[in-house]
Parts: structure tokens; sequence; C-alpha cells
């Protein structure tokens, strides 16, 4: 029986993470075995980093939010249950947005929120 190379087959696979790997310097970006290597660890890091992105702006945004209430005299900490209690239903991100594209608007959140606020 002869023996199969698999040709085309093989060669589509090789192509297809040659393509992939195309922006890395050096042997990364030529050479198929490194290639497969260092795409498989990038899958990795984009896996992970797709998750730690969401982590990283929501960081982002309870700085920005701290920032804006430090202004106004009021700590985030005291702020966060103060709000659920005065039944704002706004979260971080569209609270931090309104920090800093419509402060006018903030400011009102942050009246309805002030008497709700533990002393």
């Amino acid at each position: 029986m002869p023996r199969v190379k698999i040709g085309p087959v093989h060669a589509r696979k090789r192509k297809r993470v040659l393509r992939r790997a195309s922006g890395f310097v050096g042997g990364p970006g030529t050479l198929y075995r490194v290639a497969l290597e260092f795409t498989r660890k990038a899958d990795v890091y984009a896996y992970e980093h797709r998750r730690q992105k969401k982590r990283n702006f929501r960081s982002l945004w309870i700085t920005r939010l701290n920032a804006a209430l430090k202004q106004r005299g009021v700590a985030y900490n005291r702020f966060v249950p103060a709000a659920v209690a005065a039944g704002i239903e706004l979260n971080r991100k569209m609270l931090s947005e309104l920090a800093v594209t419509d402060p006018a608007a903030f400011d009102k959140v942050v009246e309805l929120v002030k008497p709700h606020l533990a002393k």
C-alpha cells in the first residue's frame, strides 16, 4: 500500500497557520512549527484578555465615578448603596458616561441620591 502524505490538505493547513502568523517577526512569522506554537499561545492570550478587558473597563468606570463624586463631596463607596436605596437603576458604565459627557444630569442624579446617604 502506498504512503499517503496528505499533500493538499496539509498545505492548506500550513497556509492557514502562516497567514494567521503573518505579522509575527522572524521565525514565528515564516516557519510553520514555530508559527503553530505562537498562534496557539496567541489564542490563549486572546481568550484571557477578552475577559480581562471587561474587568479593566469596570475599573475605569469606577475610577471615573470616584473622581466625579469626589468633586461633589460624596464618596464612591457610600454612593453606590445609596443609589440602590434611591431606586436608581443606572449601572456604573452609564453613571460614568453621564459624569463625563453630561455633568448637569449627573449632578441631578447625585442630588437624588444624597438624602439616602448614611451618615
